[in-house]
């Protein structure tokens, strides 16, 4: 693993995955293909892509019971424990509407509203993802979501992972599909005859439903475009290697693309970790993913002090930041950009993965500096609510007119105009 100073140039950023021509070509013909034939093209393209013929879409009750048993009760239980911690911290999002009364009887206040329907893209292929359930359909439920769809490639036997049933119904979700891809998204955002449409599409995919989700959206909201997963770890000479190596590691075998960086003032810990990082890798079930991630997108930056260090990553605004030093508490507040923050040496990431509560999609490739984990706040939206009086009309009606003429807008000013003619009328 490659040990830099500060002083080099320090990032995370990857080149945004925006599409081959062709493959921007197929997504758009697919989306097409999806609005103007519906469920034909849907199973026209499920039997392509997906390898199985389905007469029906729709996940059956049947389906449901049969996950569960082919799963431990032991899953079944941390599910249940998972989605109550999950539940419980976005609980703690939830705003309420209000208004506020001015002297002269107007009011004024803000009204927030629960989107009507939210469809949830949940990753097939060779791995299941129950936690990219929990964490997608339990904040839009606590927001008060009342229509919720999951959609889900199926495997070549038209079946969908049973860990990823019995999270869709420990989580509440009532609508579940065997669809995949960009076709999925499609359904999603224009509706077919089995699949009415959503308000707004969330959860990851492959590059095809990325691009899916970036061409639909303004017919629908989508959460984010997210790129491949990043950690970054601020250590001092108390943290153990061992422990970094580990935690670097466990972001690196997501994907070749993935970014694991470790920021220290320490160049012994910086040489530990490395030699650490090696280690390990020899022995990871999935090595030859992490070992091209950690060789392309790896990195150990040296800085003078722990000052410098906390800007470094506050300059690389990491999906998942560690914070492993000596009194990390103290460091909290002078972190202004990271996804999620783990404090001290027994947070490691994958606990916020699976289990603490706080929500794991979160912003990707320096966007922390201006975006925030998928929260309640993403499944609602708000509506100004303004009730003038007669007496602040009168009070304002010359200074609103003025700033309508001054924008050339006479209709406007008339309107307000208007009002206080009739009533001396």
């Amino acid at each position: 693993m490659k040990i830099l100073k500060v002083s080099e140039q320090v990032s995370i950023k990857r080149s945004i995955e925006s599409g081959t021509t062709e493959q921007v070509a197929i997504v758009k013909g697919i989306l097409q293909e999806i609005r103007t034939r519906g469920d034909e093209a849907l199973r026209e393209y499920t039997e392509r892509f997906d390898r199985v013929n389905l007469s029906s879409f729709s996940v059956t009750e049947g389906e449901i019971e049969t996950a569960y048993q082919k799963v431990n009760e032991g899953f079944v239980s941390i599910v249940r424990e998972a989605a109550e911690n999950i539940r419980s911290f976005h609980e703690k999002q939830l705003r309420p509407s209000w208004m506020t009364t001015e002297e002269n009887g107007t009011i004024l206040g803000q009204k927030i509203t629960a989107l009507d329907s939210v469809g949830v893209y949940v990753p097939g292929g060779t791995a299941a993802y129950p936690s990219s359930v929990l964490m997608n359909v339990i904040p839009a439920k606590v927001a008060g979501v009342k229509r919720i769809v999951m959609v889900s490639p199926p495997d070549s036997e038209g079946d969908l992972p049973p860990a990823v049933l019995v999270a869709a119904k420990e989580a509440g979700v009532e609508e579940i599909y065997k669809v995949g891809g960009a076709q999925a998204i499609a359904a999603l955002a224009y509706g077919t005859e089995s699949i009415a449409s959503v308000d707004k599409i969330t959860g990851p995919g492959n590059i095809f439903v990325a691009l899916a989700k970036r061409e639909v959206f303004g017919d629908v909201d989508i959460d984010m475009i997210a790129g491949p997963s990043e950690i970054a770890i601020l250590a001092d000479e108390t943290a153990r290697a061992d422990e970094i190596a580990a935690d670097l590691l466990s972001q690196a075998e997501h994907d070749p693309r993935a970014c694991s960086v470790l920021v220290t003032p320490s160049m012994r810990l910086a040489e530990e970790v490395a030699q650490e990082v090696e280690k390990q890798l020899a022995v990871l079930p999935r090595k030859e993913i992490a070992a091209r991630s950690i060789a392309d997108y790896g990195a150990i930056y040296v800085a003078a002090d722990i000052v410098e260090a906390v800007e470094t990553v506050n300059q690389l605004a990491p999906e998942h930041l560690e914070v492993m030093t000596e009194n990390a508490m103290e460091l909290l507040g002078q972190i202004r950009h990271a996804g999620a923050i783990f404090i001290g040496r027994y947070s490691s990431e994958p606990v916020g993965d699976y289990f603490a509560g706080p929500n794991h999609v979160l912003p990707t490739n320096g966007t922390a500096r201006f975006s925030s984990p998928l929260n309640v706040d993403d499944f609602q939206k708000k509506s100004s609510v303004i009730v003038y009086s007669q007496k602040a009309l009168r009070e304002n009606a010359a200074k609103i007119a003025e700033f309508a003429r001054m924008e050339g807008l006479e209709a406007h000013a008339r309107a307000v105009e208007i009002r206080l003619e009739n009533d001396n009328k």
